[in-house]
């Protein structure tokens, strides 16, 4: 374990602006340009229109040594987490795969009372709260204050910080260390990888069993999902890049799974190496597979740039002719993602009169960037638009169903991603 920890340290010194932030490597190869832009989730209020908003380079670039995609840090993590508008609990269908998910792996590590379970980036307690009826120990890290006021209120213990080494070595000094460390969808957001993989290292007992959970690159680049592009997410993660990265820290993948959610994660196993473990075959099956898509060479990343200008032109292609006859569109959601397509693609209060998202703290907002108004949900009962363009397209079925009475208008919705799509409710629930 000594030599472990030893590893595992030396590596997290290497710094995020010395170059790739995995390995350390000089970053000379774009992998795609999406111009300048605003921080995704800093929504404005009606007094800050008239105000400077500051826009950041979005300029992505891929490591030739390790194949990390990763965007610089232009802004650093304190300023874009301190106050999040993103809450997990207000996505049905996510707080229903975090259910799930916790009833699998509590099975599966047998986890009890005697267990700790700790989960980075615990957002507002919508997934640990699983746990709670069981009587298992948690422990949530979550730098948002708002947000981790919402879990705290549920009984979660909550570390309102920013997680590294220097936090696991504070929670181990309290004799504390983890039979389960959950970190779903914040990998991507850390800007030193190395320091946080080894406190994450340092935090596992040495039976202890990691679960990360992230967009999966490959289906980024084979459907065009240049929108999940963004400030707060710092890498784009292959499996081969995260195999790279955890034998890096003395850790292991050790099993694999894909997923369906953010328009297709991977879920993977981390464990510390040990000799004699062997990996289920699900790691080598879909290593294989990433060589065969490409993700093994440097031309796969450097042609990206013309599929992603394809994707741009359709939807502007539609939303103009859509226009042009006098149609009436407004937007569903307001995420993230969705102010990185509104941006590139020059799409304001020109072509979508306002969006609508069930989060209340962005109601009476403005979306970064393009400034249009954001409103509840039940604004589009009383505006009646020909078309809703759905931002967060990785919820589609969910939204679809929830929204389907606007058929009573004739009202069709448009899927942006991975190529412009009209959707005829009616064609779906007759």
């Amino acid at each position: 374990m000594v030599q472990h920890q030893s590893l595992s340290e030396e590596a997290s010194e290497l710094r995020v602006h010395a170059g790739c932030r995995s390995c350390g490597a000089k970053l000379k190869r774009s992998f795609v340009d999406l111009g300048m832009s605003p921080l995704c989730e800093s929504y404005r209020s009606e007094d800050q229109l008239d105000t400077m908003e500051p826009f950041y380079p979005l300029h992505v670039l891929v490591c030739e040594e390790c194949l990390l995609v990763q965007l610089k840090e232009y802004v650093a993590p304190e300023h874009i987490f301190r106050e999040y508008a993103y809450f997990s609990s207000y996505s049905t269908s996510w707080v229903e795969h975090a259910r799930t998910y916790c009833s699998m792996i509590r099975e599966r590590l047998a986890l009890g009372r005697n267990s700790l379970v700790v989960e980075l980036a615990s957002n507002d307690g919508y997934l640990l709260q699983h746990f709670l009826p069981f009587g298992i120990p948690v422990i949530g890290i979550e730098p948002a204050h708002n947000v981790a006021q919402v879990a705290l209120a549920k009984g979660i213990e909550t570390r309102t910080e920013f997680f590294g080494l220097d936090l696991a070595k504070r929670i181990v000094a309290e004799g504390r260390r983890a039979d389960l460390i959950i970190a779903n969808n914040v990998l991507p957001h850390v800007p030193n990888l190395n320091d946080f993989v080894a406190g994450l290292a340092h935090l596992l007992k040495p039976d202890g069993i990691a679960t990360l959970e992230f967009p999966h690159l490959a289906r980024l680049i084979e459907e065009s999902q240049f929108d999940t592009i963004y400030h707060e997410h710092f890498s784009y993660l292959s499996l081969l890049a995260v195999d790279a990265i955890s034998s890096r820290h003395g850790l292991e993948v050790i099993d694999v799974e894909e997923l369906p959610t953010h328009g297709g994660s991977l879920r993977v196993y981390w464990s510390l190496r040990q000799p004699g473990r062997r990996p289920k075959p699900s790691v080598a099956d879909l290593l294989a597979h990433e060589r065969d898509l490409g993700l093994d060479r440097l031309e796969t990343y450097t042609s990206f740039t013309d599929q992603v200008r394809r994707t741009k032109r359709q939807l502007l292609a539609l939303l103009i002719e859509l226009k042009s006859q006098g149609k009436r569109i407004c937007g569903y959601g307001a995420p993230g993602k969705g102010n990185t397509l509104l941006n590139y693609c020059g799409i304001g209060p020109d072509f979508i009169d306002f969006t609508v998202d069930r989060n209340p703290y962005k109601h009476a907002l403005y979306t970064p960037g393009m400034n249009i108004p954001i409103r509840p949900v039940t604004a589009l009962d009383e505006a009646k638009p020909d078309y809703i363009l759905i931002l967060p397209w990785n919820l589609k079925d969910e939204i679809i169903c929830q929204m389907r009475h606007v058929a009573e208008w004739g009202a069709k919705f448009i899927i942006p991603i991975p190529r412009a799509t009209v959707i005829d409710p009616m064609e779906i629930f007759s």
